[in-house]
């Protein structure tokens, strides 16, 4: 009630309401309440519906106009950077969090950099597991990155990160943000660019050229169109989502592989993640 600046009557009752769903259970005593026992799974569920219909509001209310004229609704309509971040984060959190932070904390980097890092949720998490690693969060998103900061004093990394409001191109002409580090990661930002190859190349070229002897690029993104049964549905709609009110294109597999390699990277793998469509590319060598 303090924090939300609420009155009690109201908290009151919607904490009844959070009881009688099932989403809260009481605690020990009369002031104690706890999250219910699957809320990470609820979560993780809800961040689908939440980043479709949420997220992705500006094009849903605009449907017919997206549909008419793209540029000219892309201009006028955009979504919110902390929505986007936030539903991310509660996907990401089941959906390809844990193959990431596996493959990053097996290599024990000093130093990692995340592009398109959102909230920071993910680099955070990194930070705490790793405890002598400092991180560098970059994102376009001034209230991303505002939440970013926020997350990262709540969970006390933050003398160990640095947030940076910044796009992923701005790195072609100013490497510092990923110079010198161990893993730099990119998490579903580099599609943005597949439509000017010549800047995917240079973003690709400028981490291959800063990165330690022994690094890698991690590379977090969606494929277009998926057959399989169990992917098709979201990937579906997050590559027509993309396409349709974002102008971006979703490259198939072949293609990312074929851009790391002329990037300078020799060694390319591509692992199916949980979340419908996306995959993770390591890149190194």
């Amino acid at each position: 009630m303090a924090a939300a600046d609420v009155p009690e009557s109201g908290a009151t009752a919607f904490l009844d309401a959070l009881i009688c769903a099932g989403l809260v259970e009481r605690g020990e005593d009369l002031h104690h309440f706890r999250p219910c026992s699957d809320m990470a799974d609820r979560r993780y569920a809800a961040g689908y519906l939440s980043w479709a219909l949420n997220a992705n509001r500006p094009y849903v209310d605009n449907a017919a106009l997206f549909l008419r004229d793209p540029a000219a609704a892309g201009a006028q309509y955009q979504r919110d950077g902390r929505r986007v971040a936030v539903s991310s984060r509660w996907i990401g959190s089941y959906g390809f969090y844990p193959g990431v932070v596996s493959e990053i904390t097996s290599r024990k980097p000093r130093r990692i950099v995340d592009l398109g890092a959102g909230a920071g949720g993910l680099l955070i998490h990194l930070l705490t597991a790793l405890p002598d690693s400092t991180g560098v969060a970059l994102d376009l998103s001034a209230a991303a990155c505002e939440e970013a900061e926020q997350a990262a004093q709540r969970a006390e990394v933050d003398d160990r990160l640095q947030v940076v409001n910044r796009s992923i191109e701005s790195l072609v002409e100013d490497c510092s943000p990923v110079q010198d580090a161990d893993v730099v990661h990119a998490g579903f930002v580099m599609h943005d660019v597949v439509s000017r190859p010549y800047v995917l190349d240079g973003v690709l070229r400028t981490c291959r050229a800063s990165i330690t002897d022994g690094g890698c690029l991690v590379v977090t993104d969606a494929v277009p169109y998926v057959a399989d049964p169990r992917e098709r549905g979201f990937s579906a709609l997050f590559t027509y989502l993309h396409s349709s009110s974002m102008d971006v294109r979703l490259p198939p597999e072949e293609e990312w592989r074929a851009a790391f390699h002329r990037a300078g990277f020799s060694d390319v793998t591509s692992t199916p993640l949980r979340m419908p469509g996306s995959r993770m590319f390591v890149a190194a060598g």
